[in-house]
């Protein structure tokens, strides 16, 4: 009884430790004003309280995306033009790279590698389906074997060049 009673207070010490590490955010905290200011004024929000629990989770579940993968972008869509895991798959991967940016220079490429031996070319920068489905069908003249991947886009410019 004594060990039952040894693991239920760790496991419970363990429980709030995690419990008190995850802030909560409240929409008031996000829009602090400056105290040295004196011409600032104030700012009352009048809002649902599950509104701050809903951008409590979406900070969260933010943090915890860039924590794994330490690769920080938005969800999006690429053009997947080569795979595979041949002997030879880094330089057939290059050479579709190669032909690919020969006919298609303004489409950025990304080349990456996925256990166990995945060589993969990826196209675009794409924020909606729709937009990636437009140049996609100009791309699956050239490339059949290409088709739609949902993954993670670079940020698009603010500036348009």
């Amino acid at each position: 009884m004594n060990r039952k009673s040894l693991i239920l207070g760790i496991f419970l010490v363990f429980v709030s430790g995690i419990i008190s590490a995850q802030t909560f955010v409240k929409t008031s905290d996000l829009f602090k004003k400056p105290e040295n200011n004196p011409q600032s004024g104030t700012l009352n929000i009048i809002q649902n309280p599950a509104i701050d629990t809903l951008i409590s989770r979406y900070i969260m579940m933010n943090k915890n995306l860039a924590d794994k993968n330490t690769y920080l972008g938005m969800a999006g869509y690429r053009i997947q033009i080569y795979a595979s895991s041949n002997r030879n798959a880094r330089d057939e991967a290059n050479k579709a790279r190669a032909e690919f940016m020969g006919k298609f220079p303004d489409i950025l490429t990304y080349l990456l590698y996925a256990e166990p031996g995945y060589f993969k070319i990826r196209a675009g920068d794409f924020r909606t389906k729709t937009e990636a489905t437009e140049i996609f069908l100009l791309v699956s003249q050239e490339f059949p074997n290409a088709y739609l991947v949902p993954d993670y886009i670079n940020f698009p410019d603010l500036i348009k060049k």
